[in-house]
């Protein structure tokens, strides 16, 4: 292998490196629309792609990739240019390195999938696929590119006949392959993290990686799991969110600032080579350039405590002794949550006029949202304050890592303990995107179990740096739980790290199918921590079509939703009865019950718990069941009006 060809790989040995974004993204941008062939502009619009690169050059990126990613025979072909194959690829090798104008930037030879199925008689023949890719992968070699990346391929019969091929062009040149992937777990064309790992390394990938299809939330998980499996560096290109296809143009809205703080938990996670798919601008590779840049050599940075004397490190208060809820968690009783959301404006009359209503129906205490849905609304601190001193109920608080660095963090905490709050419920939080203002900037300094694994230092007396506090907070920590996650193990283990890290409590997101219920407080039982689990009556029939298909985690049942449409008049009395037959199995299987009133309707909490005082109990407060406090536990949560977990 040619001398000049080793700095690539070296340069990944020492620091995190950022490539570009889109080249499809800034041409379409020009002007020039999808049925031209992207390829050719490399023979009749030389200066667009030159222009291209030097954009994301002087946005920052130190690896650029050529205008080839369509540049074989097989798709060229649909535009008769298959005979000028060979051209158009080393005119593209030409163009980045006259972009790049003598500075030390990579470039990157691209190759994507051939665009043909290769199966025998529908298709190409493995053979046909081979030959395809020697001949794009031959011109880029002989252009001088310093190495190949293998981009957006589905299916790993065809990345393993395209690496195949490259190592027989040339054994030493450096090769990057990326996959695209469907979800967490599942290349887009079959087949699992785990597979896509072992072909690439068992192909010659000396880089593995993921891009295109999804945003940057769905590949950091691909990151995470691909650097728990492999030694070599991880590359990973997400394109900015889904496209939508407004007034015949594809638009995306994933902002800058959202890939900057993925790009910094890349690198915390062990991607080496950090770049944009589809939608991509050197607007975000501007954005991307500093976080990637400020993590110096891009080590995985964690969150650290210094080690202390164990002289230092104070014994916990019981939990009984932490809080009344604390101790109703601690002797098995059955508790009952209500979630009051704050305003999103400055009257809060509703908010404590509810929370005298829920009172004096019996309810335990009530859950209090840190910007729901990434909104803007009263602090959940604020409103707490107001509803103890004015009502005198228990409160818990939701707390997003979202809007705080850790040193907001830990700030918000000590004060959260000095103004007498003895319960958090830690949620990572919606990305702004989500919310109101998705130019806002999210700040996920660390997850649910980071804040937990605080929270749990400072009640042990020590902070983040792992410092004596001179005293110790008296928290009882609770995280969320979803019940119907689509990924159950990914699911189960964020719950069980969130109880390593020290949490006590479980609350649901609502569960509307009894099965479920049963199956999940079974899956969870070995945990052996206390569970609420969420509750919500449902309005109307158009409410629960709504939270079944638009609301991330949520899934109403089918059965339910006829129910609710073949009610008629009495929609909101359907719901509430649908409810109440959830809490009655509620208590007899679980430590207690988390109801969300639909649309701050305290008054359909009050009617669902009747469900208990109409057992002849009197009341919600006299109608606590003693249940063995290791029956119930939960997973993760995620309700419509709080935050992601």
């Amino acid at each position: 292998m040619p001398e000049d060809r080793q700095p690539f790989l070296k340069a990944l040995e020492e620091r995190a490196m950022l490539c570009d974004g889109a080249m499809g993204t800034m041409i379409y941008a020009s002007g020039i629309f999808v049925n031209r062939c992207f390829d050719e502009l490399n023979i009749s619009e030389p200066r667009l792609i030159v222009d291209i690169h030097k954009k994301y050059i002087a946005a920052g990126a130190e690896v650029i990739e050529t205008n080839t990613f369509g540049a074989n025979r097989l798709k060229l072909e649909k535009f008769s240019l298959e005979s000028r194959t060979g051209e158009i690829n080393l005119l593209a090798v030409e163009h980045a390195r006259t972009a790049a104008q003598g500075k030390p930037i990579h470039v990157l030879g691209s190759v994507g999938p051939l665009g043909r199925p290769i199966v025998q008689n529908r298709g190409i023949t493995p053979e046909e696929a081979r030959d395809a890719f020697l001949e794009q992968i031959s011109a880029l070699v002989e252009a001088g590119v310093d190495g190949l990346i293998f981009e957006t391929f589905s299916h790993p019969e065809e990345m393993a006949i395209a690496l195949k091929a490259a190592r027989d062009v040339d054994g030493q040149i450096p090769i990057v392959g990326q996959f695209t992937f469907a979800d967490e777990n599942s290349i887009l064309g079959g087949g699992s993290v785990k597979e896509a790992v072992e072909l690439l390394e068992e192909g010659g990938a000396d880089v593995l990686g993921a891009n295109c299809a999804v945003g940057p939330r769905i590949l950091m998980d691909v990151v995470t799991h691909m650097a728990s499996l492999t030694d070599r560096p991880i590359s990973v290109m997400p394109n900015a969110g889904r496209p939508e296809y407004v007034d015949g143009r594809l638009f995306y809205f994933a902002t800058p600032d959202y890939f900057a703080k993925y790009a910094k938990r890349f690198v915390n996670a062990g991607a080496r080579l950090v770049g944009g798919c589809c939608g991509t601008t050197p607007d975000h590779i501007q954005s991307m350039a500093g976080a990637v840049r400020a993590l110096g050599k891009g080590e995985k940075v964690v969150i650290r405590v210094a080690a202390v004397e164990e002289s230092t490190r104070l014994a916990e208060l019981p939990l009984a002794e932490r809080s009344p809820l604390g101790r109703k968690l601690a002797e098995g009783k059955f508790v009952v949550s209500v979630e009051v959301d704050p305003p999103k404006g400055l009257n809060l009359d509703r908010a404590v006029k509810g929370a005298r209503l829920l009172k004096a129906g019996g309810v335990d205490v009530v859950n209090i949202a840190d910007g729901p849905r990434a909104t803007a609304r009263i602090s959940a601190q604020a409103m707490g304050l107001i509803l103890e001193r004015e009502v005198g109920l228990e409160t818990i608080l939701h707390t997003s890592c979202r809007d705080r660095n850790l040193l907001g963090l830990q700030s918000d905490m000590l004060g959260a303990h000095t103004s007498g709050f003895s319960n958090i419920l830690a949620v990572t939080g919606d990305p702004p995107l989500m919310g109101d203002y998705p130019s806002a900037t999210g700040v996920f300094d660390v997850d649910a179990i980071g804040l937990v694994r605080l929270l749990k230092n400072m009640n042990q007396g020590l902070d983040m740096g792992g410092r004596s506090m001179k005293g110790q907070t008296t928290f009882t920590i609770g995280v969320g739980a979803n019940p119907a996650a689509q990924n159950p193990d990914r699911e189960m283990n964020r719950l069980e790290r969130k109880i390593a890290a020290g949490a006590e409590f479980i609350m649901t997101q609502p569960i509307y199918d009894h099965d479920l219920l049963a199956r999940y407080l079974e899956s969870v039982a070995h945990l052996k921590i206390p569970v609420l689990v969420g509750i919500l009556p449902l309005a109307s029939y158009r409410n629960a079509e709504f939270l079944h298909n638009e609301v991330p985690g949520m899934t109403v049942p089918k059965s339910v939703r006829e129910r609710m449409a073949n009610v008629g008049d009495g929609e909101a009395d359907e719901g509430v009865a649908i409810a109440q037959e959830m809490l009655l199995e509620v208590r007899q299987m679980a430590q207690g019950v988390y109801i969300m009133p639909p649309f701050n309707r305290y008054s359909a909490a009050l009617k669902v718990l009747e469900a208990i005082m109409d057992q002849g109990e009197g009341d919600a407060s006299s109608a606590r069941a003693d249940l063995p406090a290791t029956k119930t536990v939960g997973s993760r949560r995620t309700s419509p009006a709080a935050s992601r977990t």
